[in-house]
């Protein structure tokens, strides 16, 4: 994408992170809907932070701002109630954030006024901050989310949701060696690099994510209670959640339907399942594998397995729900750290898994076939989904 085009989308971000916090009682702003989510003032105060540290104290060297601030909204600070006493109002912190945001957006309008960092000359600046905002702010919305989810809905599903079988449409993928990460990409960060070849086995591959039809078939199975589908780390989780996905209820009737960011909706089946956890994950790709036949050897895809799908072409239905990787968050062979902890992925070998393809709430850019997204097996509110892998097909030439 062209700079202007970036910078568009900066704006976008920015317009809307201020709306959504000026959604919400004043109050609200302040509150975490989910313990694992920061709450909304405090993801904005971030945002306009590192947007403002990259900007002036990395490319001009201008730490006056930034380092006022970063005892709130630095690397590695934990938005505990301490810290979060500590925010300004929301008005206040609204007019400071549009002030900076004006600022910046005008120097990056502008880059013969900015020095000749690195940074700029090699037009990785913008990409850095759009990915950055984005990240920020599609945290804003699952707060959001949540928030929704705790108030009473009085709603009647007007189409059930039907249950369907899995679905038996896949792509082949023929063994072979295939790179994966970001090449020549100014829009890489650091934990899709370096780029690499890696060798995979042939394989199928669904060529959609679980829908929700084939999640209400698991359900009805007994998906959530029959114990051999679990692994013993799923069990423990199974035993302390509700045994559907995070974003589905009950209607009156008995009936199931979703809540997002603009409350309640009818479920259809042929959409991807949101809300599932690693665990939901693995233990459906146990129940679709004993039903045998064409679904037998089905597991959950790894990440080399995702991108390499999406590289050649054999899926492109993504982008719906972040998808969830059987695999460790892992170092690529090669990585080298980067010297500033604003740019370094902190989450490696710390049981986070990855997740591929981005969701609706994802930014374009953050849709690239070697982004990489995380988050621990136990996790279900960041908008993620599923989608399986199976043994090769026969070929005419396999005797």
């Amino acid at each position: 994408m062209k700079n202007h085009e970036l910078l568009g989308q900066l704006s976008v971000l920015h317009q809307m992170m201020s709306h959504l916090i000026d959604s919400v009682p004043e109050a609200d702003c302040y509150r975490r809907h989910h313990p694992q989510l920061p709450p909304l003032a405090w993801l904005l105060g971030r945002s306009v932070y590192l947007e403002t540290y990259w900007l002036r104290e990395v490319v001009q060297g201008d730490a006056d701002m930034t380092a006022r601030v970063r005892p709130l909204f630095g690397a590695g600070v934990t938005p505990d109630e301490v810290l979060l006493q500590q925010l300004p109002p929301r008005e206040h912190l609204l007019n400071w954030a549009l002030e900076l945001q004006d600022q910046n957006t005008m120097l990056l309008a502008n880059p013969a006024l900015l020095p000749a960092h690195p940074l700029v000359q090699e037009e990785r600046l913008l990409p850095l901050l759009l990915q950055q905002q984005a990240q920020l702010c599609e945290q804003m919305l699952a707060q959001l989310t949540e928030r929704r989810l705790q108030q009473a809905e009085d709603y009647r599903v007007a189409t059930p949701l039907a249950a369907s079988a899995p679905s038996q449409d896949h792509a082949d993928v023929q063994q072979g060696h295939y790179r994966v990460g970001a090449k020549d990409d100014p829009a890489a960060l650091d934990n899709e690099l370096p780029p690499q070849m890696v060798e995979l086995h042939a394989y199928r591959i669904d060529l959609r994510p679980i829908s929700n039809g084939a999640w209400l078939g698991f359900i009805e199975a007994g998906g959530y209670d029959h114990a051999a589908w679990w692994s013993e780390s799923g069990r423990q989780w199974r035993a302390r959640h509700a045994p559907h996905p995070h974003h589905w209820r009950r209607d009156a009737q008995g009936l199931w339907y979703g809540v997002g960011l603009n409350g309640p909706f009818d479920l259809l089946a042929e959409d991807a399942v949101n809300g599932i956890s690693l665990h939901e994950a693995q233990a459906y790709a146990a129940w679709v594998s004993s039903l045998g036949g064409r679904l037998a050897g089905a597991v959950l895809q790894h990440e080399y397995q995702w991108e390499v799908a999406a590289r050649t072409q054999a899926i492109s239905d993504y982008g719906r729900v972040w998808e969830w990787c059987a695999n460790p968050l892992h170092r690529y062979t090669g990585y080298q750290a980067p010297a500033d902890a604003e740019a370094a992925t902190r989450d490696f070998d710390a049981g986070h898994h990855s997740l591929r393809g981005g969701c609706l709430h994802s930014q374009r850019i953050q849709r690239r076939r070697s982004y990489r997204h995380h988050a621990l097996p136990g996790q279900r509110h960041l908008f993620s989904g599923a989608r399986l892998v199976f043994p090769p097909s026969k070929m005419p030439w396999h005797k």
